[in-house]
């Protein structure tokens, strides 16, 4: 990693650029981002409904989802996109839409919609095991919607290449996959927002809840890339104005991957539960009962909701411990007597994240792993004081020296990330045993690469910057790393695999409003797509591998000013 002095420190040595604002050639995002923080406002982008006020809006939004998949073109009904979209489209038919929310939402029913649906991804992946597919790979980049890829590749190209459609500048863009990919993008509306559960009992005590799901076109937009319509609060589950609720909510990362891993669309905060609190089968857990090898990956901590939803059950997303214990195979909450079997492979972030009670926040012990605090929140009666996604008794059971199932690899002063990570990789393989890494820095996550590719990020919606030791960035694995072991432990199963991949810091990014993050995530998720589509070039081929490349949910950032994003030469 090449070492340059903190951005805001050396603006003053390159003096001002065409934006107006002091630039440093050498991180132009970074100086874009601190001077968006500093002036309240940028004329490059914004977060919200006000253009002069760069973070109106810290949350999720109702945005259209791009969705990418490879593998899928000319490969039949139920595998081909085009099963989903256009006349096929759920959002023309009432009795389809009846299906997916239990009802005809208001607004809702549209005769031109192209898109899809966020549950047929589910669909899609099962009809792809049906067809004999041996390889299904889920990529969600959480949070990103196509305002935050555009911005990534705006900066990637150094030009405005695009302003509607598929677009180029990434990897998942460029990369064709002998002509099998193709492009579309989906509805994520939740069911409901608002349900209130008791994890304790795994009960919901308001099905239906207090908001509901739904997508009116006409105040949405008909694509990803929509300009803002004159109801701009709708997109943020406000109503105009933005003092009250909306017509229809916007959606979390529960609900959200819980509709991609089951089909089933949820309230938000639901992991694999339906509307009433009902368990609901996750992919993983059918073509695990065939045969398949199943596995996560995420730069989040392992429990966070979106790997929770490969294959965990639970009414509440923040019962981390539990759902951890679900991704293992221990007794858990939601299965206390009849544990589920496990994924084969489990790796992320959570690593040093501590309490000593629920609802806590704290500082971790370990000072050269987390310096920031963390909140354990609604993880019920039976939370055991300590690590807040995985506890010592339990991370001692699943361990093979114990007589567990999982080699395990975490990370440890002085060891190199990737090396620890290969070397369990290589005895899971050699012994025929799961594979579990448990890693993370600041809060658990990986560390923050930022757009330029460094690892030294500026300050966001909070006014703080994370900052990283040697040691953070030495014995953490990056998410490519992740992914690569992953496809080496799961692929020695000659039957096939389902695995999904997360890159959980794109949400992170725009939810702290920034934009230097944002796209720095998105890169750093795209090379570990690129993982992917080398590993299906050497192991596999197009015809027995489909993998779908979208996100969760996006979140409500505008490019004013697209140009501005173009590091001067």
């Amino acid at each position: 990693m090449r070492l340059r002095v903190a951005c805001w420190l050396c603006v003053s040595v390159f003096g001002f650029g065409p934006l107006g604002f002091s630039i440093n050639a050498e991180d132009y995002l970074c100086d874009l981002q601190t001077a968006a923080i500093k002036d309240g406002k940028s004329p490059v982008a914004h977060w919200g409904v006000d253009p002069n006020n760069y973070k109106e809006w810290g949350s999720h939004s109702n945005r259209l989802i791009p969705v990418y998949t490879f593998g899928t073109k000319g490969a039949g009904n139920g595998v081909d996109l085009t099963s989903y979209t256009g006349k096929n489209s759920a959002y023309r038919n009432e009795a389809a839409l009846r299906r997916i929310y239990g009802r005809v939402p208001s607004n809702t029913l549209n005769p031109g919609a192209d898109y899809l649906d966020q549950t047929d991804l589910a669909t899609l992946q099962r009809a792809a095991f049906a067809a004999g597919k041996k390889h299904v790979i889920l990529m969600v980049f959480d949070g990103m919607d196509w305002h935050t890829t555009r911005a990534a590749s705006i900066y990637n190209e150094r030009r405005v290449s695009y302003s509607e459609g598929r677009g180029t500048g990434t990897h998942f863009q460029n990369y064709a996959a002998n002509e099998t990919t193709q492009f579309g993008s989906m509805c994520v509306a939740p069911h409901n927002d608002g349900t209130d559960n008791d994890v304790d009992t795994q009960t919901v005590a308001n099905p239906g809840g207090k908001q509901p799901g739904g997508y009116n076109v006409g105040k949405a937009g008909a694509t990803p890339w929509a300009p803002p319509n004159d109801d701009i609060y709708y997109l943020t589950g406000r109503a105009p104005g933005g003092k009250s609720k909306g017509e229809h909510a916007y959606p979390d990362s529960a609900n959200t991957a819980e509709a991609m891993t089951t089909g089933v669309k949820s309230y938000n905060n639901s992991i694999n539960v339906d509307y009433a609190g009902h368990q609901v089968t996750p992919i993983a857990h059918e073509v695990q009962a065939n045969g398949f090898s199943v596995g996560t990956v995420t730069s989040v901590p392992i429990s966070h909701a979106t790997p929770a939803c490969s294959y965990a059950h639970n009414v509440d997303r923040d019962d981390y411990q539990d759902l951890t214990r679900d991704l293992l195979g221990l007794p858990s909450i939601a299965h206390p007597q009849q544990p589920l079997r496990g994924l084969d492979v489990l790796i992320g972030g959570g690593y040093g994240d501590k309490a000593t009670k629920t609802g806590e926040t704290v500082t971790n012990a370990v000072k050269d792993v987390l310096t920031g605090t963390v909140k354990s929140k609604g993880q019920g009666a039976n939370f055991v004081p300590g690590n807040i996604w995985l506890t010592d008794v339990d991370r001692q059971t699943i361990d093979v020296h114990n007589g567990g199932k999982y080699v395990v690899a975490e990370r440890t002063k002085g060891l190199n990330g990737r090396d620890g990570l290969n070397a369990a990789t290589e005895k899971a393989i050699a012994s025929k045993q799961r594979l579990l890494g448990f890693y993370g820095a600041l809060k658990g996550h990986l560390p923050f690469a930022t757009a330029d590719g460094d690892f030294k990020p500026t300050v966001g919606r909070t006014n703080k910057a994370e900052s990283y030791t040697e040691a953070d960035l030495n014995e953490n694995p990056t998410l490519a790393d992740m992914t690569a072991s992953a496809l080496a432990v799961l692929s020695k199963n000659p039957k096939g695999f389902w695995l999904m991949v997360e890159a959980g810091d794109v949400d992170w990014a725009n939810h702290d409003n920034n934009l230097d993050n944002s796209i720095g995530a998105v890169n750093s998720g795209d090379k570990a797509f690129k993982v992917i589509t080398d590993w299906v070039e050497q192991h596999s081929n197009w015809n027995e591998t489909v993998v779908i490349v979208t996100a969760d949910h996006g979140h409500f950032m505008w490019l004013d000013k697209p140009e501005g994003l173009i590091p001067p030469k």
